[in-house]
């Protein structure tokens, strides 16, 4: 049995601060205006809704206590609806879409919505604490941040601060070209309030006017705190680097912000019976692990494993979207796989509109749809890195 997309949404990124256009509404807000936006786009009757999957990587105080079901509650499609709430880290909402996927593969289910939310401006990364981190027997000699492992990777395989500076400022200059296009318009559903005033309509994180010499300008990020204990961790494990060169910083990184996203994914004959027309099909989906120390070079074995199992080559992917965690790794997928930078991240990414962690996986899919749909080609592939050291991947075939 295949899987199918039938429809996408999105809310707009807002910047992940107090003073973000999102930071007064809750995370259950933002999920509940994209629910109602899949009811009222599609003519949905809720009852055939069977679960809402959902991912959220900082899942305490207005993201705990199952913030899925929470949602569910809010949305009025009815008191059937069950709905749970994952982690699968930064792919939190692709892993979402993934396992809504195979429930329909199965014949476990016929209709679902899955997707992901966080909110970064009020419930901040981190403050759940880390069992990485607390647990002596994980953490020792075995963990570094996140920008050190990107570090880490940009020096092994030589990407110099110009080298990944160019490729920030690709992103923010095809993410502004975009959205001044109306390339986002489709999933695009504006944010209101209860009284129905907009508090945003379009992505806030972007900064078009960003240049080479504003970048060159910024001061590495995880330079400090290499220096104080997590270099030598790194060196200790990578013998063939002598010196960590840091090279990443706020400007070639992803952005902290708040969003949510989702999709409504059925069977064929869910969508014959409703009326929805299908607008891809979810061919394959995998998630591997790798080494946790550099962390983030799990998209090329994720993405090797779900080409594999798919029985599909490297060119038979049309568009690539992968997350801008930070430059270095879409930069080495690039390279490992020999792909042109024009079939990645086509629109920009994280680095320009930035990563609301839970909502990221659904988001860079459903924009590689949307494109599919622009351009008029057929295949996507979206993959994330992964903390503690993993990676995704998906593969959509457009209908």
């Amino acid at each position: 049995m295949d899987a199918y997309i039938y429809d996408s949404v999105r809310t707009p990124r807002g910047i992940g601060k107090n003073t973000g256009s999102l930071a007064l509404l809750s995370p259950v807000q933002l999920l509940t205006t994209l629910l109602v936006a899949l009811k009222e786009r599609n003519n949905l009757d809720t009852s055939l809704v069977e679960d809402l999957i959902l991912g959220c990587v900082t899942q305490t105080g207005e993201q705990g206590g199952n913030i899925a079901k929470v949602a569910a509650q809010c949305s009025n499609y009815g008191d059937h609806l069950s709905a749970v709430t994952l982690n699968r880290y930064c792919a939190s909402g692709l892993e979402a879409v993934n396992q809504a996927a195979a429930m329909i593969k199965s014949g476990w289910s016929n209709l679902i919505i899955a997707g992901g939310v966080e909110s970064m401006s009020r419930v901040p990364m981190g403050i759940d604490g880390s069992a990485w981190v607390m647990e002596p027997e994980a953490a020792f000699g075995k963990f570094v941040p996140q920008g050190i492992s990107a570090d880490l990777i940009a020096t092994k395989y030589g990407y110099s601060r110009n080298d990944v500076d160019h490729f920030a400022l690709a992103s923010q200059k095809r993410a502004a070209m975009a959205q001044k296009n109306g390339f986002f318009d489709k999933s695009l559903i504006p944010v209101k309030d209860i009284n129905g005033l907009v508090h945003l309509a379009k992505d806030e994180y972007i900064r078009g006017n960003t240049t080479l010499e504003i970048l060159a300008g910024l001061s590495p990020a995880f330079e400090k705190m290499g220096e104080m204990l997590f270099d030598q961790t790194a060196i200790d494990k990578y013998l063939d680097v002598e010196k960590i060169n840091h090279v990443h910083h706020a400007g070639n990184a992803s952005g902290i912000v708040d969003g949510a996203s989702l999709m409504l994914i059925g069977s064929k004959e869910i969508g014959e019976k409703l009326g929805l027309k299908p607008r891809a099909r979810i061919k394959m989906g995998a998630v591997i692990g790798s080494e946790p120390l550099i962390m983030l070079e799990g998209p090329i074995p994720a993405t090797k494993k779900a080409l594999r199992n798919t029985k599909m080559n490297v060119t038979d992917i049309d568009l690539f979207e992968v997350n801008e965690a930070f430059a270095v790794v879409p930069m080495r997928l690039m390279d490992h796989f020999n792909i042109d930078h024009s079939k990645v991240n086509v629109n920009g990414g994280a680095i320009a509109m930035g990563h609301p962690l839970g909502a990221t996986g659904c988001m860079i899919l459903g924009t590689a749809l949307d494109e599919l749909e622009r351009q008029n080609k057929s295949t996507a592939l979206a993959t994330l890195c992964v903390g503690g050291g993993m990676g995704i991947a998906t593969i959509i075939e457009r209908i």
